[in-house]
């Protein structure tokens, strides 16, 4: 029964931005200021940080990686499918050395599916490349695309703005 539960847990945390919720077109064609739109997204983004993880929330109670970004984007009118795996095909693909504050991140946290399972925000690049994002174990936090995990995980980089 504890290998049971373990594993039931276990494939959650792996699946953890895969939200199915409908995705919704985006409302808002191109910004006027993208650079101070990104800023806003961003600021409002780590307004969140702290929040616990909670699989498909979108509030202060709770959010997953894919309801911080949806949640974020949406505050400055523009809607994002709801699921990493959605989002991941929205705007222009970019390479990481055209990457900018507000650009998404995704990632293949799934190996075993090698389908894109979690998204972040780009907060900073000064030398490494920091996003926002909702943990399955810490919440929503600031990470670096230089830590291990991170770096082994990545699939690619997508501009909404």
């Amino acid at each position: 029964m504890k290998k049971i539960l373990l594993l039931l847990l276990l494939s959650l945390v792996l699946i953890s931005c895969g939200s199915g919720k409908k995705s919704i077109s985006t409302r808002s064609k191109t910004p006027t200021n993208t650079n101070s739109k990104a800023k806003s997204i961003v600021k409002i983004a780590k307004g969140y940080k702290g929040t616990r993880y909670k699989f498909g929330g979108t509030t202060k109670k709770g959010m997953d990686c894919s309801g911080l970004v949806y949640t974020s984007f949406k505050k400055e009118d523009i809607i994002l499918p709801r699921s990493s795996r959605n989002m991941s095909t929205q705007g222009k693909a970019i390479s990481l050395k055209k990457v900018k504050i507000g650009d998404l991140l995704f990632f293949k946290t799934n190996k075993r599916k090698n389908v894109i399972s979690h998204v972040g925000l780009v907060t900073e690049i000064r030398g490494t490349i920091k996003f926002i994002h909702s943990s399955s174990s810490r919440g929503v936090i600031i990470s670096s695309l230089e830590e291990k995990y991170w770096k082994k995980a990545f699939a690619w980089a997508r501009r909404i703005l």
